[in-house]
């Protein structure tokens, strides 16, 4: 029967279907090169993103084990992000002058001590003083994964590539909800903690072994590229299965600054064009400057207010899911796993639509993608927060955290084509700091709003209740409005990210020569 042995064959075994998913997946970033970065850029990410979740799936056990509530729970998150946005602006100056790999690989090392700490604590102060500490280590994944992805990877694909990584961290919180929700239900939180240790050991010691690429995109990594440290075969090497189309795009045309630089219309802001390299100026010259770019400016506010409501979000997820829709702690995680999918195809379709628009010559797709997905995501998780069915509100919320994942890729990649590339980590670090006061402010006023203004709090010995859902569902529909604002001011810079890549481009030439302007694109 010839269509059963074909229907035999069709069916592989979980390795094959593994070894599949891999060779796709490098085909899609382009070649075993930029697979090797994305990964492990997009695993600094995942860490920050499990602690993340792992705290939020152990949101009522830290509660019931410390007698604590929403609002101190919620300080728990904020003064780990809070130290950390104060941390960044000196890590962002850090990053534009020495070995980003080394930095980060330290940094992750620390990283997994906090953690051993976190999961031994006897008290709500030892924990609160462990999340500091662990926010303290966590300001550098910022600036230096903004500088590192600019420099491995070229204008033309930089969104996609965004996506790929910025999915990092959508994954790992999948797995703080997942496995920390698990070992917390059956073993234990403080396990919650200890299981990362292992997966930031491994992560550690390959980015120490990764090799440190040349600022400006001098040794930018091509389709095809087998050896991060050897461009030489690119000439020779096919182009994998999924990057024939960035090749065509990067024959055709060289990327955005390339574009606006052809064009008479789009004139640069002739008072912000450097006429020195920045490399060697001062931190807070440094600031002053990215803060004089217009679109970086309303970029890093817009992106600010969409983390500031993921934040939110996903401080309470468990705790709102169990109480709104009556499920299991277990359930519960395993519905923000599914949900969390439908977050992690919205970075990746974001990222790649946005380029694409791009390279047919859309000059601002960077800013019209965020601009159209701000503002359709209200109208699918307003009424995902507030019916109680779960087969109508999973497919709302899913749809609603792709729209809300589509926003970042394409914002992080036009924050990297408005900025000389020798302001990339200082650039990011004021980017970080922003998000990272705004990340820090939500937990606790997503906490203290529940708390004070519908009467949600979960004191120990209680269970999570309906009433407890209940608030944070009117809570989460409250702070759409933030979501909302943010399309708006992300809309100002339709007007303003042509001229402000026309003046880093300019920029570029003038301090670097054109044929570093050509490397940076």
């Amino acid at each position: 029967m010839p269509h059963l042995d074909s229907l035999a064959g069709a069916v592989s075994t979980p390795r094959e279907w593994v070894r599949r998913r891999r060779d796709w997946l490098v085909g899609e970033v382009g070649g075993p090169a930029r697979f090797r970065v994305v990964a492990l850029l997009a695993g600094v990410l995942a860490l920050d993103g499990a602690d993340k979740g792992t705290v939020s799936s152990a949101a009522n056990n830290l509660e019931q084990a410390f007698g604590v509530g929403n609002t101190e729970f919620g300080l728990l998150v904020t003064a780990s992000t809070l130290v950390g946005a104060v941390a960044t602006l000196p890590v962002g100056a850090l990053t534009d002058r020495v070995r980003r790999t080394w930095l980060l690989g330290s940094s992750i090392v620390l990283w997994s001590l906090a953690m051993l700490v976190s999961g031994a604590a006897q008290s709500y102060d030892w924990m609160l003083l462990s999340r500091v500490a662990l926010g303290a280590v966590t300001a550098t994944a910022g600036p230096t994964v903004a500088s590192l992805t600019g420099d491995f990877f070229p204008a033309v694909a930089r969104a996609r590539m965004y996506g790929f990584i910025l999915g990092g961290e959508l994954l790992g919180t999948g797995f703080g909800f997942v496995v920390s929700g698990y070992l917390t239900a059956h073993v234990g939180w403080r396990w919650g903690f200890w299981w990362l240790v292992i997966p930031s050991a491994i992560l550690a010691l390959l980015m120490f072994r990764l090799a440190e690429p040349a600022r400006g995109g001098q040794s930018r990594l091509q389709p095809g590229q087998a050896d991060i440290r050897d461009v030489s075969e690119v000439a020779d090497a096919p182009v994998p299965d999924g990057a024939e189309e960035e090749a065509a795009e990067q024959a055709e045309s060289r990327d955005v600054a390339g574009a606006v630089h052809q064009r008479s219309d789009i004139e640069p802001y002739r008072a912000q064009i450097l006429t020195e390299d920045p490399a060697k100026k001062s931190l807070w010259w440094a600031v002053g400057y990215v803060l004089r770019v217009r679109t970086d400016v309303v970029v890093i506010v817009a992106s600010a207010l969409g983390y500031f409501y993921f934040s939110g979000l996903r401080t309470f997820a468990v705790i709102f899911a169990q109480g709104h829709y009556s499920v299991s702690k277990t359930v519960a995680s395993s519905l923000i796993l599914i949900i969390g999918l439908g977050a992690l195809a919205g970075v990746y379709v974001g990222g790649r639509f946005a380029d694409r628009l791009m390279a047919r010559g859309v000059v601002a797709a960077r800013v019209v993608v965020p601009v159209v997905v701000l503002f359709a995501i209200s109208p699918f998780l307003a009424p995902a927060f507030w019916v109680t069915n779960l087969w109508i509100a999973v497919p709302l919320l899913t749809v609603g955290a792709g729209l809300l994942g589509a926003a970042n890729p394409p914002q992080d990649a036009a924050r990297l084509d408005i900025i000389h590339p020798h302001l990339w980590g200082r650039s990011e670090g004021v980017r970080t700091t922003l998000r990272g006061l705004l990340d820090a402010a939500a937990p606790l006023t997503f906490g203290w709003v529940s708390d004070n203004w519908f009467g949600g709090s979960v004191r120990v010995g209680a269970s999570t209740s309906h009433g407890s859902g209940q608030a944070l569902s009117y809570t989460f529909l409250v702070f759409l409005v933030v979501l909302i604002a943010a399309g708006g001011i992300v809309a100002i810079a339709l007007h303003t990210y042509p001229r402000d890549v026309a003046t880093a481009d300019a920029s570029v030439r003038n301090t670097l020569g054109e044929e570093a302007a050509e490397g940076a694109s």
